[in-house]
């Protein structure tokens, strides 16, 4: 857990100097979101258009990030090279506006086809009860073993809208993210089923007073959590990201509660909070929805198994998704349908996060993954300047959080201190009477 650093009257005294030297030098607001969508994409995302069939499909690397742009109707396609043996994995982000009307049912497919059309493997993402235009991620996949489609060659990233034909939903194009992932085969043979066997109770929820976190608008802008318990503000319609580090052998526990509102409370709105939860491919893991009534609600994800390369060998969904180490992301969203029923908020939101197990080594690969860092557990991300000034923070945990590093952050604030030491004693000199 980052350290924290209580203000003291010395720094509050070089407080103006020593802000103006640190916003000159650390990143952005892990905050900061896109124009009027709320989603925060990739700094420096390339921007590609999508064909509309094979022969035009713009290539696709891993390990980049990508922005495109959805049409309402249609397929996109993206070319794919890759190679034998390695699992490939390409998640896609779509990101209707914000002002959209949208239906349950409405949302975005995507799969990966072999050269003879062939499927590989599909997923399907829609926005649920909630009825909230949010970012929604599926995950198409080329898992190694298929006799169709585990050869070197191209392949076809399609993407689509998936339609109610509500009458409600909101005409117009989707921004899309892409950020497609690659993970080689191991460099010796290993188990080929799933753990019979884990605990899978449900460990008590952590308790305590909370600690103020702010949160990213996107995968790659997710705040850090470790266990604790964690607490921020959410608005209606507002959607938000962390990641939580979890090693090879580790069990990740994760409880949200919606905190009362003060005065009297009438209404009710059906799936208000949504918590969901995805892999370090942003591959869907679990989700729990709370219903609200303006009284305290609280609920906590299915109990997952260890972190194991041998998990994707089990039937079950949630089972099959933990299979790597590295960031998992909780991504929190409150309806805007709230703001209607309970006012604009915010509304008090608190995570309660454990990860239980002692971390292991993991597999050998034969190879990178690529990224190469995808399956390696994260430090913070996203820590800036801005980000303490929604925590109870001062600058010495921002740099702490952010990415400078230690001694370059050492120099800054000795030399900060020590120029504004020297200008006050000049001061106080000057001042002294002659004698």
């Amino acid at each position: 857990m980052i350290r924290r650093w209580r203000t003291a009257a010395g720094w509050r005294g070089i407080g103006t100097t020593a802000a103006l030297a640190l916003t000159a030098l650390l990143p952005a607001s892990p905050v900061a979101a896109d124009g009027g969508s709320g989603y925060g994409f990739a700094p420096g995302a390339r921007t590609i258009t999508g064909a509309t069939g094979t022969a035009a499909a713009v290539p696709l690397e891993p390990g980049t990030t990508y922005r495109s742009t959805l049409p309402e109707k249609g397929e996109l396609y993206f070319r794919l090279e890759l190679a034998a043996g390695s699992t490939a994995y390409v998640p896609v982000t779509a990101v209707p506006p914000a002002d959209a009307t949208v239906s349950a049912s409405d949302g975005i497919g995507v799969s990966i086809e072999d050269a003879n059309g062939v499927s590989c493997g599909y997923d399907g993402a829609r926005f649920g009860a909630g009825l909230s235009p949010r970012p929604v991620t599926a995950l198409g996949r080329r898992d190694t073993g298929k006799a169709l489609c585990e050869g070197a060659g191209t392949y076809y990233v399609v993407v689509e809208r998936l339609a109610s034909g509500s009458r409600t939903t909101s005409p117009g194009s989707w921004d899309l993210e892409i950020a497609p992932v690659t993970e080689p085969g191991l460099a010796r043979a290993g188990a080929t089923t799933a753990p019979e066997t884990w605990n899978s109770a449900s460990p008590e929820p952590l308790t305590g007073d909370p600690e103020r976190r702010t949160a990213g608008a996107g995968f790659t802008t997710a705040r850090t959590l470790d266990t604790g318990v964690w607490q921020t503000g959410i608005t209606p319609g507002q959607t938000l990201y962390y990641a939580v580090p979890v090693a090879w052998g580790q069990q990740l526990h994760a409880t949200v509660d919606l905190a009362s509102i003060s005065g009297d409370a009438h209404g009710y709105v059906s799936a208000a909070l949504n918590l969901s939860l995805y892999n370090p491919v942003r591959g869907y893991v679990d989700d729990i929805s709370l219903g609200y009534d303006g009284t305290q609600k609280s609920s906590s994800l299915d109990p997952l198994p260890p972190v194991a390369y041998a998990n994707r060998y089990a039937v079950s969904g949630e089972e099959n998704s933990v299979r790597f180490a590295g960031a998992y992301y909780l991504v929190v969203h409150l309806t805007g349908q709230t703001a209607d029923t309970f006012g604009k908020g915010p509304y008090d939101v608190t995570l309660r996060v454990r990860v239980d197990g002692t971390p292991n080594s993991g597999p050998h690969y034969a190879g990178s993954p690529v990224p190469k860092d995808v399956f390696d557990p994260p430090s913070d991300q996203g820590g800036g300047l801005a980000a303490a000034a929604g925590d109870d923070d001062t600058a010495m945990r921002v740099l702490a959080a952010g990415g400078i590093g230690t001694g370059t952050a050492l120099l800054l604030v000795l030399g900060v201190w020590t120029l504004t030491a020297r200008r006050a004693q000049i001061r106080v000199n000057a001042q002294k009477p002659t004698t």
